[in-house]
């Protein structure tokens, strides 16, 4: 699958405060909580939604897919930007109306697993999706919504998220379903405490 380039366009004002303001430990982990998915700054959740948002207008999406809880944030600017409904697979309490649809995820950096339940009364076979994440790493759940998406008899369109490790294996788990992915900042790696982006070209 060849890459568009405008959904991989680093987006410089979230490039730049992950430089300046992220909290990184090891090689590993990221921490930007403070503004993204702990601590919520509307202003700048709104901002980079409807950016996610311009870059998904023209795959015309009838449904943004996300999935609880970290999720919801971005999805409800994007769907509100893209004037769609936003789904959520339900993770806390996985009770919902039948029937549905439910995937496993195991969590590697948590321990355990955490299942995924979608009810097909509201992701149908005619619906053109769309999934919006915080973060993409190894892209567990993004695959697992995908399949969901696809077992309800929907297309699935792209899958975009706020950030993305490069260095984890989840933007090629997308890419080998077929699934072209979007994301506003890319970190090729963590080294000596600090995050290596890919810079804007502006």
């Amino acid at each position: 699958m060849t890459a568009d380039l405008n959904l991989l366009r680093p987006y410089g004002p979230l490039v730049r405060r992950i430089e300046a303001e992220a909290t990184v430990i090891g090689d590993q982990i990221l921490k930007i909580d403070h503004f993204l998915n702990h601590r919520i700054e509307p202003s700048f959740i709104t901002e980079m939604g409807q950016e996610l948002a311009k870059r998904l207008a023209g795959f015309e999406p009838t449904v943004v897919l996300t999935a609880e809880a970290s999720g919801i944030a971005p999805g409800l600017v994007v769907a509100q930007a893209l004037n769609v409904p936003l789904v959520y697979a339900k993770k806390y309490a996985p009770q919902v109306e039948s029937p549905a649809i439910a995937r496993v995820i195991p969590s590697p950096t948590k321990g355990g697993e955490t299942k995924l339940v979608l009810s097909q009364r509201y992701v149908m076979p005619a619906d053109r999706v769309v999934i919006v994440d915080d973060f993409l790493s190894n892209g567990r759940t993004a695959v697992a919504l995908i399949e969901m998406a696809r077992e309800a008899g929907a297309e699935v369109l792209c899958a975009s998220f706020i950030v993305e490790k490069r260095f984890k294996q989840g933007h090629a788990s997308i890419e080998a379903l077929g699934v072209p992915v979007c994301t506003l900042a890319q970190v090729e790696a963590l080294e000596n405490g600090h995050a290596v982006l890919t810079q804007p070209q502006d």
